[in-house]
């Protein structure tokens, strides 16, 4: 059976939902648990997890007039905060800014990092959070996933050796995300600014 979510949905609602669906799962195998139940709700709305189809719901935006009341929690510009980072001894970076973009599964980060000699670099990653391998450039492959609405990871491997993981999450109050990747930890600030590189 399949899905479509309404316009605004509610998670509550959603939940709801995957109590009814557990009721009817249960007759069927008594041994099915809420998570089961949330899984397959997630399913039939034709999202890979109920991590990934919370995290699509937080991303749509609820309006108050014209202001934006919510959003995902990852969604925005964030700023290094140098004094609270532990950097890499071969990446003192003067400078670096993140911007999130989450639709669904779909996670774009954009980055402009300036290096110790002052020289800057721009990239982009668009990364499928759905716990599947993908390729990436120069033989790498990269597996995606939630693991929470304010923690995403991404583990980097070749030719089917771990190479790297980097966790990000996000603070409760949504001003602060970390960003782990082995003993090396960066702390970003939210910024007000709209856009990479704006004004």
């Amino acid at each position: 059976m399949s899905r479509h979510l309404p316009t605004h949905p509610n998670l509550e609602h959603l939940k709801n939902q995957a109590k009814d669906l557990l009721a009817d799962m249960q007759r069927a195998n008594p041994g099915c648990k809420l998570a089961d139940a949330l899984h397959g709700l997630a399913k039939q709305y034709g999202f890979s997890s109920w991590p990934t189809l919370k995290a699509h719901v937080e991303a749509i935006p609820l309006r108050a007039g014209a202001v934006t009341v919510h959003e995902h929690p990852f969604t925005g510009v964030w700023k290094a905060n140098l004094t609270k980072s532990k950097r890499h001894p071969e990446n003192l970076f003067q400078s670096a800014t993140l911007q999130f973009e989450v639709i669904g599964d779909i996670v774009t980060i954009t980055d402009v990092v300036v290096d110790a000699s002052g020289h800057e670099e721009r990239t982009t990653n668009t990364l499928q959070a759905d716990g599947r391998e993908y390729p990436h450039t120069h033989g790498y492959v990269v597996t995606a996933r939630w693991l929470g609405s304010r923690v995403f990871e991404a583990v980097v491997t070749k030719n089917g050796q771990p190479e790297g993981r980097v966790t990000y999450e996000v603070s409760r109050d949504r001003k602060i995300l970390t960003l782990a990747a082995g003993e090396h930890m960066s702390v970003f600030d939210r910024s007000d600014s709209m856009e990479l590189g704006g004004p």
